[in-house]
């Protein structure tokens, strides 16, 4: 019987070895080395050269092995966009009902109103958190939104330029380089004075053919920053101002929204997702009602049956590519909806008290860890503004040779920022969040000293 199943096996397996010996032979081939060896050698690789397959058992086993090489128990003290922040128990057990957990899209509303209403419920908390007026059903992650808040402003202007902020996210200003390589879009970095944005720069670059500015706050460094001068001076060009931020900030900072913002987007994993080496994460976006028809992703509304009943449906579906093909105005179909669940679980577990209650314990902390830090002799703030929860230090050797030290003594100490801006080899990146105690900021400050020794 088991000699039976695996003929049986075999005979679905896409070239026996038979298959590729015929194959070669008529290719007038050796061997596989040879159907490739037109490859340049710097560009070959041994990733489709696999090992033999293991059994179950083996497999379980091994990949136990290299989670253990991970599990070290780092205190954690990175940020630049993705944070260590406490998630309530009750984010994981109601996210993972089956209800949810196995639902996969909400197209026919009358079998997914539970899907529908929780996204319902998160574009209403997003717009809530930003003071904007309508937001979508979600993204893939904040640079995939700010992409698309891009995109949206082209819609709207006709225009091809923009102005991006050098403190935006490198990854983020990496993802729309490369998301628009193929695209006549002109990207003009504006550069940073003190931390923030050089308003003379801006001015000098702000002309008429400006489809958007791109601004962050925090910003990738964690200053804080009133946008609202730099939104104004781009609606006066006819410009729409962008501003993606970071929602756990929002409980006590000055909103887009109040800002003046045409475009919010943002990264959701510190709203209950956690840290998982890039995702899946969580990417939002709200904008202005007069904007809404340009905005890409799904939307879903509250409406009313011919009974009364309350209901919610998919709406202005124009939108979406099921029903315009290439005339729709977005191609995004599947939104991060689980991911947005959680988010939706954690603002509701947290409500407004618990949401400023934890903003203000991230600022507390880091307040008290820039104390400690900075009177660590040879260190030095690395700008002047204000921050919330991550600040810049410029250190007195390579940050990320003093990372690798403090790894080794149980912390990760922060995030190297000259692995993304040349020039700031020696300045180290500090987070902090509800999570860190006064006992562990006390240690980092005593590691790190003890390291620039």
């Amino acid at each position: 019987m088991v000699a039976t199943i695996m003929t049986q096996t075999q005979a679905f397996q896409a070239n026996s070895p038979a298959d590729d010996s015929a194959m070669l032979a008529t290719l007038g081939l050796a061997g596989v080395d040879e159907l490739f060896a037109a490859i340049p050698p710097d560009l070959q690789t041994d990733a489709f050269r696999l090992p033999a397959g293991l059994s179950e058992m083996e497999m379980t086993r091994r990949l136990a092995e290299l989670a253990d090489a991970n599990a070290r128990n780092l205190v954690n003290f990175c940020g630049g966009g993705f944070y260590d922040h406490f998630i309530p128990a009750a984010v994981d057990a109601l996210a993972g009902r089956a209800e949810f957990y196995t639902a996969y899209t909400p197209y026919q509303p009358e079998v997914a109103q539970g899907t529908l209403q929780a996204i319902y419920e998160f574009q209403t908390a997003m717009t809530r958190l930003t003071e904007m007026e309508v937001a979508n059903a979600s993204l893939y992650d904040g640079g995939t939104a700010l992409f698309e808040a891009t995109m949206m402003a082209f819609r709207i202007t006709r225009r091809r330029r923009v102005l991006i902020d050098e403190g935006v996210n490198p990854i983020y200003r990496t993802m729309l380089k490369c998301y628009s390589a193929n695209l006549a879009f002109e990207f003009v970095e504006i550069p940073l004075r003190d931390g923030l944005t050089d308003r003379a720069a801006f001015q000098a670059q702000l002309t008429r053919d400006v489809a958007a500015v791109i601004v962050q706050n925090p910003n990738f460094f964690g200053c804080l920053d009133d946008l609202s001068d730099l939104i104004a001076a781009a609606h006066r060009s006819g410009a729409l101002g962008i501003v993606s931020v970071y929602p756990l900030a929002l409980g006590i900072v000055k909103t887009p929204g109040a800002m003046g913002a045409d475009i919010v987007t943002g990264e959701g994993q510190s709203l209950g997702l956690p840290l998982s080496f890039g995702g899946a994460y969580l990417g939002f976006m709200t904008t202005r009602k007069l904007y809404a028809h340009k905005m890409p992703g799904r939307l879903v509304g509250a409406t009313h049956d011919a009974q009364g009943r309350r209901g919610f449906v998919l709406t202005l579906q124009a939108r979406e590519q099921h029903i315009r093909r290439e005339k729709a105005t977005s191609n995004i179909c599947t939104a991060e909806a689980l991911c947005a669940l959680r988010a939706l679980i954690y603002l509701s577990l947290m409500g407004k008290t618990g949401l400023v209650e934890v903003a203000e314990l991230c600022a507390a902390n880091a307040s008290y860890g820039w104390q400690k830090l900075t009177a660590i002799p040879g260190v030095k703030p690395a700008f002047h503004s204000n921050f919330f929860n991550e600040f810049a230090l410029s250190l007195p050797a390579n940050a990320a040779d003093v990372i690798s030290t403090l790894i080794d003594k149980g912390i990760a100490a922060g995030f190297p920022a000259g692995r993304y801006y040349r020039g700031m080899e020696s300045v180290l990146l500090v987070a902090f969040t509800e999570k860190r105690t006064k006992e562990e900021i006390d240690c980092l400050a005593a590691a790190l000293e003890a390291a620039l020794c």
